[in-house]
Order: C-alpha cells, then structure tokens, then sequence
C-alpha cells in the first residue's frame, strides 16, 4: 500500500490515480530492478523508453526505502507520464531530483522480491 502525497505532487498523483482507475497499468511489467535502490515499472512498451511526460514536481521529501518516485530523463523539468518506481533501499542521492509522490506504507516485502519481467497485476486506488 502506497500513501500518495497529493499535497507534495498534486499533478502527479492525480495522472497516477487516472491511469490506475483507467486500468493503464494492468499487466505492465517492471523492466528494471536495482538491489538495494529501485524497481521501475508502468512503461506501456516495457523497454523503459515509453509512457510520455508530465511537469516534474520537485519537493522537500526525501526519498527513503519505499518512497514512490516518477521516472525521467536528462531535462529534470520534465518527468514520465507512466513510469513510476518504488525505492527498495535509501535513495538520498534522488532528494531534489525526481518528484516523490508517496511512500509504501504496507506491503514493502513485496516491492523488494520484485524482479525483472515480474508484471502489475492491478493497482487499486481507494
């Protein structure tokens, strides 16, 4: 379980929240996994190359084991639109790069057996 943070990422949780009640990221995988940093997910062409963009939204928290991030390229203005990854170890280096939008609160277990290929069955906004 993810606790979003609308009030750090208002934009990006909204565009989450939208492609997970859309069904968006049913049966999208996670291409990358990283021991003790990220596993990253929610590519629709799976390559780590897809899922368009949105405006980074940059604030003060600090990205810690399990905190919910938004993948992006060179130009730290602009974010994916789809690619999200969850830290499955201390990722400080990211503070004030990337936009964090929630933290796992529940279920962390999870997010650190995931491996490559390992698909989204669903994710469920309540």
């Amino acid at each position: 379980m993810i606790q979003l943070r609308p009030d750090k990422a208002p934009g990006t949780v909204a565009n989450f929240v939208k492609s997970a009640r859309d069904c968006r990221y049913d049966g999208l995988v996670f291409h990358r996994v990283e021991a003790n940093f990220v596993i990253q997910g929610g590519d629709p062409e799976g390559t780590g190359r897809g899922g368009g963009n949105q405006p980074t939204e940059l604030s003060d928290l600090p990205f810690t084991k399990g905190s919910a991030g938004v993948a992006r390229a060179g130009d730290i203005r602009v974010s994916n639109l789809m690619q999200f990854y969850l830290c499955i170890g201390s990722c400080r280096h990211l503070d004030g790069q990337y936009t964090n939008f929630g933290q796992v609160v529940a279920g962390q277990d999870v997010a650190d057996a995931v491996k490559v290929g390992d698909k989204i069955r669903t994710i469920r906004i309540e």
